[in-house]
């Protein structure tokens, strides 16, 4: 199945999922947002790589144009879904790239699902759970928002997830982000900070996986710092780490060329079966 397009929907264990689905190749790259994003935030991956490779990106359930579902969300059941989502589209095996929370997501999945994964790329996310500390600013921050609504929320979010270059010089990509968090709905956004407040560690099963792994983060990421990064390069077997210089939580966004650089090269060495 390759329905090729935008905002395209599907059903998938048991809701409705929204995603791009664009270009044409043997192994397709997948590639799963963070919080509090959309499939958006992909967008100059996806007009990079979909003259050369089949790309998709999808919107997590209840986030973007996804449906959130009855069951009580989980960091496993985002794992599901995304294998899911790749069984409705028919695809046996994947190159997945997730950022932030779809680290997260991309780490269980792989840890379920190993022989799903032709290749992953983690980018801007941790293997640890949260701390004590992280909780409860989490839970604090829940209060926060049903008490006065989501914009004290979305200021603070995007003083931390830029880095400074990209605040002073690149205030179109920032207000595209600042505009994106606020049409979220404070009902996702209380959702999902549950779910990652909850979640397990992934640490200990690092070293199980075999699949190549380009690991990214911005020189600058202060929510999900580059010692965390190198924690995970130096439990997964002959993972790949770079440092991306100028840029935060979101270097496939503010410095998107060498982000894509970096995955063409990784792709690219991967073998040719991964092309068209």
């Amino acid at each position: 199945m390759n329905a090729t397009g935008s905002d395209i929907d599907i059903n998938v264990n048991g809701i409705t999922v929204c995603y791009d689905d664009f270009g044409k190749g043997v192994m397709p790259i997948v590639f799963v947002h963070g919080f509090p994003f959309n499939k958006s935030l992909w967008q100059p991956q996806m007009d990079y790589f979909k003259h050369t490779h089949r790309v998709i990106a999808y919107d997590i359930r209840g986030l973007g144009k996804s449906t959130p579902g009855k069951e009580e969300e989980s960091m496993g059941l985002l794992a599901a879904d995304l294998v899911k989502f790749m069984d409705a589209l028919e695809i046996d095996k994947a190159i997945v790239c997730g950022l932030s929370m779809g680290g997260y997501i991309l780490l269980n999945a792989v840890h379920h699902y190993p022989q799903r994964f032709e290749a992953i790329i983690l980018s801007d996310t941790q293997c640890i759970a949260d701390s004590h500390e992280m909780k409860v600013k989490r839970y604090k921050t829940i209060l926060n928002i049903k008490a006065d609504g989501i914009e004290g929320f979305a200021e603070e979010f995007i003083s931390s997830v830029f880095s400074k270059e990209s605040l002073e010089t690149k205030k179109d990509i920032v207000e595209k982000i600042r505009l994106g968090i606020l049409s979220t709905s404070s009902t996702a956004v209380i959702r999902t900070l549950t779910v990652l407040a909850k979640r397990w560690q992934m640490c200990t099963s690092l070293n199980e996986i075999y699949v190549p792994t380009l690991i990214l983060c911005g020189s600058e990421d202060k929510l999900t710092p580059l010692f965390q990064s190198e924690f995970m390069l130096k439990h997964i077997k002959d993972s790949l780490l770079y440092s991306i210089d100028n840029a935060g939580h979101l270097p496939n966004i503010e410095q998107p060329e060498e982000f894509n650089r970096h995955l063409l090269d990784f792709i690219s060495s991967i073998g040719s079966n991964v092309n068209t």
